[in-house]
């Protein structure tokens, strides 16, 4: 189940706050408008834009903003209740068979179990079964890959163009010299873009390609206790030493809290 991650949004609101303090702390609320500056602005987003656009196809770049968003979802994926279907289909299919585990699969929701435990059903050699499975694991986590490695390049690309905005302004800033009033103000436009740069960088693109990245870990964490519990199925393994099995997985308190929220089905 998916759920609205509060942390994503919390974390952005967070830095601007307080990045806005140490604004409004030296020169107010007015200070606010020495840090509009249209010329940065355009140089910096327009240049990302750009070099985006030379990295990547227009296909993936459509994709940009279903990524993003996958930033903003925490995906529950109930440990608790996964090891207690296992548990559950082990027993079932030391009863009455593999093949009675048809109808068992028909109630779960996740496609990379119904594959799994259909692999097994047909009788598919273990090995083979955990080739497949790694498989569909490696090629998940390309696919995850893929999208994060944009907002990554962003990440790199941003800040470039800042210094590169910065380096506009100072050009202009030298040619100016003969006027020594303007040297100040001048330097201060400059070094907003690298601020805009850096902005974009630490606070949306690197942070919510690490937020992905440890997304994908723990759904590839999640898919290998999966093929460990297909395997453990399929070799008709008792259900409590299946479970103990499975548990190791997880530490002590994870598995406390997700027994705690989660607890298995009795009967």
């Amino acid at each position: 189940m998916k759920r609205f991650d509060i942390l994503t949004p919390f974390g952005m609101i967070l830095g601007i706050l307080v990045f806005a303090f140490g604004v409004i702390s030296s020169k107010g609320v007015n200070g606010f408008l020495k840090f509009i500056d249209i010329p940065s602005i355009i140089i910096v987003f327009g240049g990302l834009t750009a070099a985006l656009c030379i990295s990547f196809p227009l296909k993936e770049l459509k994709l940009m903003f279903v990524v993003i968003r996958q930033a903003f979802s925490h995906q529950d994926f109930q440990l608790g209740k996964l090891i207690d279907l296992f548990a559950h289909l082990s027993d079932r299919a030391r009863r009455d068979g593999l093949l009675s585990l048809e109808v068992e699969i028909e109630k779960v929701d996740d496609p990379f179990i119904k594959k799994g435990i259909l692999l097994a059903i047909d009788g598919i050699d273990p090995d083979i079964i955990i080739d497949i499975m790694t498989a569909e694991i490696s090629a998940m986590e390309e696919r995850h890959r893929k999208g994060r490695s944009i907002l990554e390049k962003a990440g790199e690309y941003a800040p470039s163009w800042g210094m590169i905005g910065t380096l506009i302004g100072l050009i202009l800033m030298l040619n100016d010299l003969n006027d020594p009033d303007s040297i100040g103000p001048s330097m201060a436009v400059a070094i907003i873009t690298t601020l805009y740069g850096s902005l974009l960088a630490n606070l949306f693109f690197l942070p919510l390609a690490a937020k992905l990245a440890d997304k994908t870990e723990q759904e590839v964490f999640v898919k290998q206790v999966i093929v460990e519990g297909i395997i453990g199925v399929q070799s008709g393994q008792n259900p409590k030493l299946l479970t103990e099995k499975l548990s190791a997985f997880i530490s002590q308190s994870d598995l406390k809290l997700t027994s705690e929220e989660y607890p298995g089905e009795e009967g």
